[in-house]
């Protein structure tokens, strides 16, 4: 079970910078089509300077998340108050 933690771990950390790369790369590419049709840039703009400010920090929470279940962390959860040492 130790190892199917960790694995998924690792996992976490591949989903949490992918899905901040497709972020940036779509962002990139709805401004860029804004801007070439020369309609609504300001508003995709906008859109795109709320979205990721918001959904990075979670992003790189995953990756953190991961990050521990990788390395381990989670290999012995407590049941209750007197196994927290």
């Amino acid at each position: 079970m130790n190892s199917l933690k960790r694995l998924s771990g690792f996992l976490w950390i591949l989903l949490g910078v992918g899905a901040i790369y497709l972020m940036a790369q779509q962002a990139g590419v709805e401004i860029a089509a804004a801007a070439k049709a020369n309609k609504g840039v300001l508003d995709t703009k906008m859109f795109w300077y709320i979205i990721i400010p918001i959904f990075t920090p979670i992003m790189l929470g995953l990756c953190l998340f991961g990050w521990y279940a990788w390395k381990g962390e989670y290999d012995q959860i407590a049941r209750d108050s007197e196994h927290l040492v």
